[in-house]
């Protein structure tokens, strides 16, 4: 496999499509707030923010958002953290003509919850969930190592992503879920079998 392809992600409409394990496929698959769901599989959640500033969106995030090439965008990454435990790495990208009144919460956001502005906002309306596999030389597989400081053993990560329109705003948001996600399903299956 080329280096090329690797930094590309084959994005599927469907969660079959990524052919992921089934414990796995709960996680991608689910509607709603993910950051509800994270919270409510454990005790303490956290967004760990770990930068929002003017980036290079990647070719694929360009076309999602409307855009007819990879140009500067506002990009935020976060790790969403259970139980201090990093369980998604989550990428999101804006694109610099966005107005305050489109997204007037983003520049505000902090280590607060996008999800949480995203789903409780009337205004906002959410696309389709798209699905992928994100390998080892993906640009999102080696963000998401090095905010971690070290080096995954999977060679393939699962990644969701969905656009979110606003007035006049678009707003891509790639979830890339990380290997301790399933221990959260397990604890919680542990606990209330106790």
């Amino acid at each position: 496999m080329s280096s090329a392809s690797l930094r590309q992600a084959r994005w599927h409409w469907h969660v079959n499509g990524v052919n992921a394990p089934a414990a796995l496929r709960q996680w991608l698959g689910s509607g709603g707030s993910l950051t509800a769901r994270l919270m409510a599989h454990s005790t303490a959640f956290r967004v760990q923010r770990l930068h929002q500033r003017s980036a290079l969106c990647l070719p694929d995030e360009a076309r999602a958002i409307g855009l007819v090439r990879s140009q500067r965008v506002w990009e935020r990454e976060v790790v969403l953290r259970c139980d201090e435990r990093p369980v998604v790495f989550a990428h999101t990208v804006v694109p610099l003509t966005a107005s305050a009144s489109d997204w007037p919460l983003f520049s505000a956001l902090g280590e607060g919850s996008l999800g949480s502005t995203l789903f409780y906002d009337p205004r906002v309306r959410r696309g389709v969930l798209e699905f992928a596999r994100i390998r080892a030389g993906h640009p999102l597989m080696l963000r998401a190592c090095a905010a971690l400081g070290t080096s995954l053993q999977e060679p393939v990560l699962y990644a969701r992503r969905c656009l979110y329109r606003r007035r006049q705003g678009t707003l891509l948001v790639t979830e890339v879920f990380l290997p301790a996600v399933l221990e959260l399903a397990a604890a919680t299956t542990l606990t209330n079998t106790n």
